[in-house]
């Protein structure tokens, strides 16, 4: 029985906490394993200031936003180069401002470990197959209108346990909104093993614009993209994901107002977990929703709607720090 397809979640994801120096540094990962990223998402974890995420398929100090639907910026004081095992900042105070802490979430693109980057052209015309090279079901996407053409556009997300026709829905990354239900974006086309389709809306397809979107497949042991209902108590939801989490992030899909919620293993090393952030929301670190990181999943300890309201309906995004089990047998340790 293979309990897992990557036994090593080091190779493909890693999360990193460190103290910003300044002036230009170049930042090593911490894992035992080297991994050159393809995507970094970086967050300033003490001060209000904006999510800055860079790509290779964009290319060094193209930024863009999760907290806001600005156009992708220009920024010589952002990240400036991709190492090895790491990469390199400049100077902005939102990515290393001397003293400040900070937080990076890093994944490495491989169809191996589900994860593809693609950049494509809008044209306007619904029911427009876009091919990608995850050589699987994409079960998440997260796609940004790149310019301000027409007007700036909102991060559509899919999610392929939102509702029970995903196809038809979308949520917000830089919004606060609850579940959607709008056929231009995804032009009702459930995404294929080569393709994910787009609609006529300005948020997924407008004629001439350049879009990025960020596309993961869930891989057994490594990375999970499912929903869970909450129980709006303190003893809260268990969520079963198949391995111990270094990241977990979940979204209320029926209340408009609450925010995406996001903890990692970086900045919380035990149990309780309680250093969320809000990747919607540029404000710094909040310590009231509290969670337990498992040798197998994530459990509530608390009744916030944000991530355990009574019968509420999540969608989460989990990657793995270990497998509950490796393709050997041999179990993870739990915290």
């Amino acid at each position: 029985m293979a309990y897992t397809a990557i036994d090593n979640p080091e190779l493909y994801f890693q999360a990193k906490a460190y103290s910003g120096t300044g002036s230009s540094q170049a930042y090593t990962l911490d894992g035992d394993e080297d991994m050159s990223p393809n995507f970094v998402w970086i967050k300033n974890r003490g001060e209000s200031n904006a999510y800055h995420m860079y790509d290779t398929v964009r290319g060094v100090e193209k930024r863009l936003r999760s907290n806001g639907n600005n156009a992708e910026t220009d920024e010589s004081g952002g990240l400036t180069a991709f190492g090895s095992d790491g990469f390199t900042v400049n100077t902005s105070g939102a990515v290393n401002g001397s003293g400040e802490n900070y937080v990076t979430w890093c994944w490495k693109e491989s169809a191996t470990a589900g994860f593809d980057i693609v950049a494509y052209t809008g044209n306007g015309t619904d029911d427009t197959d876009i091919a990608h090279t995850l050589s699987a079901v994409p079960h998440l996407m997260l796609v940004k209108k790149r310019d301000d053409g027409g007007a700036v556009e909102s991060w559509c997300v899919y999610h392929h346990k939102n509702t029970s026709a995903p196809e038809t829905d979308y949520l917000r990354l830089d919004g606060t909104a609850a579940t959607d239900d709008q056929a231009d974006r995804w032009s009702d086309e459930v995404p294929t093993s080569s393709v994910f389709t787009v609609g006529t809306s300005d948020e997924t397809n407008r004629d001439t614009s350049p879009y990025i979107n960020y596309l993961w497949s869930e891989k057994q042991g490594f990375s999970k993209f499912g929903s869970y209902t909450g129980n709006g108590n303190a003893d809260g939801a268990f969520i079963y994901l198949g391995f111990k989490p270094a990241w977990f992030l979940c979204k209320n899909t029926q209340d408009a107002g609450d925010n995406w919620i996001l903890h990692d293993n970086k900045r919380d090393t035990f149990n309780v977990t309680d250093n969320g952030l809000a990747p919607n929301d540029s404000g710094a670190e909040f310590t009231d929703v509290d969670m337990d990181f498992l040798s197998n999943g994530v459990k509530m300890r608390n009744n916030t709607g944000r991530s355990n309201g009574t019968s509420k309906s999540f969608i989460y995004m989990a990657f793995a720090e270990a497998p509950f089990v490796n393709s050997n047998g041999v179990p993870c340790n739990a915290r």
